[in-house]
């Protein structure tokens, strides 16, 4: 009886479910063929197992035994900000300008589902295929890390750098999805998807070592300003971090091991013959607690994939098909 009065409403969540679910499957076999995203996975293998055994080969040419390093995994921890970008530039960049250029837009619009639908199902895909690749790669360093160095130490952290590493990630996707929306070209996408990530890291590291405004680079995706580590009390640094959106993994875990931690910036003068040696030349600016550090780095990642996600799904929502 129940089936005879499913009403109005009733009747189209299913449907609407259906049409996702197909989207999100045929982009994840469209995104899992792709040349260049095999090709990227298969570079971030070859990148962690060089970073697992070159200390070890190193040590083997100087005859040096093989120690045990509890804390290498998590100190290792984080894909990468070149790996993040490329992860999200080869899922996404022709994901929606490739409807356009192929002019699979037109079939794909004729069938009874809303842009919205296409939309979501290739964000969900997309945050699929990362998911996917970042598990194998987060399991294979902790096998190689504790088969080379030994138990590790703090792995239940290991979760937490997964999460943020996709965060991260999600920004980039935001980015290339929005110019991918606006532009409805490819090769437009992926260069103006390059220039921004080399302009991020490589312009405003520089930035933020030179010159005394590096707050404001706390307000950038990619590596932001650069600072040490240091406990309240010590002089001793921990280690240095950059606050950027491609660090939140990095940031998560000097919170979690050392909570009470603050970053201190720091800038290069250049000028004048350095008294004291090279180190003179490194200027302390100022300190501000790790923690309010993490929770901008969240809420900046956060603003950013809300409004460019936002600004991608209005302009594919508006893009006029015969253009």
């Amino acid at each position: 009886m129940s089936g005879k009065n499913t009403g109005g409403k009733e009747r189209i969540k299913p449907k609407a479910i259906g049409q996702l679910l197909a989207i999100v499957k045929y982009e994840l076999l469209w995104n899992v063929r792709k040349k260049k995203f095999i090709g990227t996975l298969t570079a971030a293998f070859a990148i962690t197992t060089l970073t697992l055994i070159l200390p070890v080969v190193l040590r083997s040419m100087n005859n040096m035994p093989i120690e045990d390093n509890p804390d290498y995994v998590i100190s290792n921890s984080g894909v990468g900000g070149l790996m993040l970008f490329l992860f999200a530039l080869v899922t996404v960049m022709n994901s929606v300008s490739g409807e356009f250029e192929s002019g699979t837009i037109v079939t794909l619009l004729t069938k009874p589902v809303s842009r919205t639908i296409v939309f979501v199902g290739k964000i969900i895909a997309a945050i699929t295929t990362i998911l996917a690749a970042y598990t194998i790669l987060y399991v294979y360093m902790v096998i190689g890390g504790t088969l080379i160095y030994g138990p590790q130490n703090n792995l239940n952290l290991i979760p937490l750098c997964f999460l943020a590493d996709v965060l991260s990630t999600l920004v980039w996707i935001s980015i290339i999805l929005a110019i991918g929306s606006l532009s409805k070209n490819t090769i437009l996408t992926a260069v103006a998807g390059i220039i921004i990530f080399l302009a991020m890291n490589v312009g405003s590291s520089i930035i933020s070592v030179f010159t005394e405004s590096s707050w404001v680079l706390h307000y950038l995706p990619g590596s932001g300003a650069t600072g040490y580590v240091k406990k309240p009390g010590q002089t001793t640094p921990l280690g240095s971090i950059s606050t950027g959106t491609d660090n939140i993994a990095k940031i998560i875990v000097q919170y979690m091991l050392n909570p009470s931690a603050n970053i201190t910036y720091i800038k290069v003068e250049l000028g004048g013959r350095p008294q004291g040696g090279a180190l003179s030349l490194f200027k302390e600016l100022y300190s501000e607690p790790l923690s309010l550090v993490l929770y901008r780095s969240l809420t900046v990642a956060a603003i950013y994939i809300a409004a460019l996600m936002l600004l991608g799904w209005f302009s594919f929502k508006r893009a006029q098909i015969l253009e």
